[in-house]
């Protein structure tokens, strides 16, 4: 006889990839709604599709203007998704469990551990009403601090809809905007180049919502404890070092092109070099031309945007804490140490293994889907590794091959940003079939490196 079948019978990992797909189609479904498009006429299901991964996997990518191509209600829509796609499905069914005082199941918070990349479950109640708390606060002050500056250019009803949307999509680090229906199509921050209110904000938006929220709570709480976490100094450290070197090449490399930062003053220069090195850690909004780049301007920022936000956050990428192990794992080898050290603290085994393990399956992922769209699109292949990274990295950043993408190619991105939100290892996790224990060991070999 059939054992009945229930979803609460499934791996975390694999209730996370059930939700995070309902959400995507039911969020595709209202958009091809005709009252969500702007012209009346329904939205294409592939291009309402790809819209709403973009969203709930929090990434920024678009076939269409979000401003120009969609109503307001197509807009609030997807400024749903990337509400619920940023903060997790489960936590927002937190915030309505706790609205309703219903009790938090076992295998629920098995879920909000494996969504919030936790190692145990102590405390992860508590994290998660942090989480509610610190999100709204975040999001209800910048988008106060927009509506005053944009009350200047677009009257107070509009600025004041515009603020609260920005703040949720830079928080979320979605990178949407909805600046088609006042400039042009697809022109993102660029008219805002040399403003510092809209940059400062942003920036710190897209770090706040990038560091994770574990961080951002062992932060505020350093003036109590006086003390900051192993991981909490990790991405700290690496956040600060990646941005503030991110900026110094980016401006070396583009202070004398004038498509870029050529014709902006010194101010202006620094000011778009710090914005273009923050947002490609997930964030996916620019104040330059991305395509009009030095090509290796471009691969840089490729490199940024593999490595990514960092662990809790609503940011993708490898994270800011893998690419420190991989980076300390170099030093310990080239050092002729046994131990990997950071800040003291020695590493176990399985988190050197994992890292290295997440980092090859992201590596195979952006190398295949990039070799399979060279055959299918007509680009370079800097163009399409730009497009897959930004994509796999929930990043948003585009140089203009996203809107010609063939069928082919935007069901490929879709796959890559839904694959990049809920993370290789996850996704390898909610496929693999069930583990058996392995009842004996092979004997130990050697192999020749280098």
């Amino acid at each position: 006889m059939l054992k009945k079948m229930s979803i609460w019978r499934l791996k975390p990992p694999q209730i996370l990839v059930l939700g995070f797909a309902c959400i995507i189609f039911l969020g595709a479904g209202l958009l091809t709604l005709p009252f969500a498009s702007a012209t009346g006429h329904s939205v294409a299901f592939l291009d309402a599709l790809f819209t709403a991964t973009s969203a709930t996997c929090v990434t920024g990518l678009v076939v269409v203007d979000t401003g120009s191509a969609y109503s307001m209600f197509g807009q609030i829509v997807i400024v749903s998704l990337i509400q619920v796609g940023g903060l997790g499905f489960m936590t927002m069914a937190t915030l309505v469990a706790f609205a309703l005082r219903m009790k938090i199941t076992l295998k629920e918070r098995l879920v909000l551990q494996e969504a919030l990349n936790q190692g145990t479950m102590e405390g992860i109640i508590r994290l998660i009403r942090k989480v509610i708390i610190y999100s709204l606060t975040i999001e209800a002050v910048a988008a106060v601090i927009f509506t005053i500056r944009w009350t200047f250019d677009l009257g107070f009803p509009k600025a004041l809809y515009f603020g609260i949307w920005h703040a949720i999509s830079m928080f979320n680090n979605a990178g949407f905007d909805l600046f088609g229906t006042v400039d042009a199509p697809f022109v993102s921050f660029t008219n805002y180049t040399n403003d510092v209110v809209v940059n400062v904000v942003a920036m710190a938006l897209i770090v706040l919502g990038g560091i994770g929220f574990i961080v951002m709570s062992d932060t505020l709480e350093f003036r109590k404890t006086k003390k900051l976490s192993l991981q909490s100094k990790v991405v700290l450290s690496m956040t600060g070092f990646l941005i503030v070197f991110g900026a110094i090449v980016i401006f070396i490399f583009e202070y004398t092109n004038i498509r870029t930062m050529g014709s902006l003053d010194l101010g202006g220069k620094i000011l778009a070099s710090f914005f273009q090195s923050v947002a490609p850690r997930t964030a996916g909004p620019n104040t330059v031309d991305i395509g009009g780049m030095r090509q290796a301007t471009q691969f840089f920022i490729v490199i940024l945007m593999f490595i990514g936000a960092s662990p809790g956050s609503t940011g993708g990428g490898i994270k800011t804490t893998t690419f420190t192990i991989l980076i300390s794992a170099i030093v310990t080898m080239i050092r002729g140490k046994e131990d990997i050290v950071i800040f003291r603290h020695r590493l176990a085994k399985d988190r050197i293994l994992k890292a290295i393990t997440l980092t090859m399956l992201a590596l195979f992922l952006v190398i295949f889907v990039s070799m399979l769209l060279s055959t299918t699109e007509n680009a370079q292949l800097l163009k399409i590794l730009f497009e897959v990274t930004s994509a796999f990295g929930t990043v948003g950043m585009t140089m203009g091959l996203t809107p010609d993408l063939t069928t082919f190619g935007k069901i490929l991105i879709s796959i890559t940003m839904f694959a990049g939100r809920l993370g290789p290892i996850t996704l390898a996790y909610a496929l693999q079939p069930k583990q058996e224990k392995e009842l004996f060991r092979y004997p130990e070999g050697k192999i020749t490196i280098g």
